[in-house]
């Protein structure tokens, strides 16, 4: 192995993504710098056979069973030790050179622990990708949102978001980060299960003292939205639980009490919402989010002493004030405010 990078897709059932998305992965990658490894988490459809009959250059790493999307990354991780790894997802289409400006960036800035590229849709290749746009941010209660994207408000890129800044979390649907930084800080969490467990690495990377930057010359489109549709009770149910453990996770001892207390007031009036519309699976969803957190937070003993999100100005806004009272629903109007 003398290649810096592993371009590292986590497969599951998959074969019809493969052969979507895989050709596109092989041929834009820069091979001198990347190898591009598929790595099967124990597959039960034709997966292993279409890699074998239709990619057989490509490195394939099978495992005996499905380790779930967090615990099979930092599987594949630990065996591989490439200096650089890039989570991706099996439904991300990379055109020629998309990784070398990025490559480019981390090789010149030791400071940086992880980056991403600018994601557009590849349904609508003139629009940001909701699932990372050109960087994520989190709100001073902990809600996500990203420069090109804002709750279901997805801008059209124009070039207004090409230049690379510090982020607070980057998508893990095209992460790219230095492999023993991410098994030193404990890989991907497999308790979030799916949803935001991306913002958890990133968050406790910057907690090692490491910067997070979106490095737009690097562009990928992502299909995303595949697995689970925006209002499927199940996204909503791990949205509000990821999001409460990530707080539990990640703040001081000393500011947990009041972040949580304001944040079970406004996922109050968001079950309240739903049961408005009559939607009860969504409402339920709500009710289930926060009893499993009372329950999950118990395996959260350690909290860092240093508050993360007094650190990013960004972090400063109260996003839900932002977007439904003052109807700021782009991050150029956010951040000029």
């Amino acid at each position: 192995m003398n290649k810096p990078i592993a371009v590292i897709i986590l497969n599951w059932n998959g074969a019809e993504l493969l052969r979507r998305y895989l050709p596109s992965v092989i041929a834009g990658t820069d091979a001198d710098i990347a190898d591009v490894i598929v790595v099967d988490n124990g597959s039960t459809d034709d997966s292993l056979k279409v890699l074998a009959d239709e990619f057989a250059d490509v490195t394939v790493i099978p495992y005996d069973r499905n380790y779930g999307f967090a615990e099979g990354y930092n599987r594949a991780i630990a065996d591989t030790r490439y200096p650089y790894t890039v989570l991706l997802n099996s439904d991300v289409r990379t055109p020629a050179g998309w990784l070398r400006p990025m490559y480019d960036y981390m090789e010149q800035h030791p400071e940086v622990g992880a980056c991403q590229p600018k994601l557009l849709s590849d349904a609508e290749p003139s629009r940001f990708e909701y699932a990372g746009a050109s960087g994520g941010f989190i709100d001073c209660h902990g809600y996500p949102f990203c420069r090109g994207r804002i709750f279901d408000t997805v801008e059209t890129d124009e070039g207004q978001y090409d230049d690379v800044i510090d982020i607070v979390w980057a998508t893990g649907a095209a992460l790219m980060v230095r492999s023993d930084l991410y098994l030193s800080a404990g890989g991907l969490d497999p308790e979030f299960f799916a949803h935001m467990e991306e913002i958890d690495l990133c968050w406790r990377l910057h907690l090692a003292g490491k910067a997070i930057k979106v490095v737009p010359q690097s562009v990928a489109y992502h299909l995303g939205g595949g697995s689970l549709p925006a209002g499927n009770p199940r996204k909503t149910y791990l949205n509000f639980r990821n999001n409460l453990l990530l707080l539990h996770k990640n703040l001081p001892a000393a500011h947990l009490r009041k972040a949580l207390f304001v944040r079970r007031l406004y996922d109050t009036l968001a079950f309240a919402m739903f049961v408005l519309k009559c939607d009860f699976a969504n409402a339920k969803a709500v009710l289930k989010a926060h009893r499993d957190f009372k329950r999950m937070r118990a395996h959260y003993t350690e909290h860092p002493t240093v508050n993360l999100l007094k650190q990013f100005p960004m972090a400063q806004r109260n996003i839900i004030i932002d977007y439904y009272l003052r109807r700021l629903n782009r991050f150029s109007l956010i951040k000029t405010r």
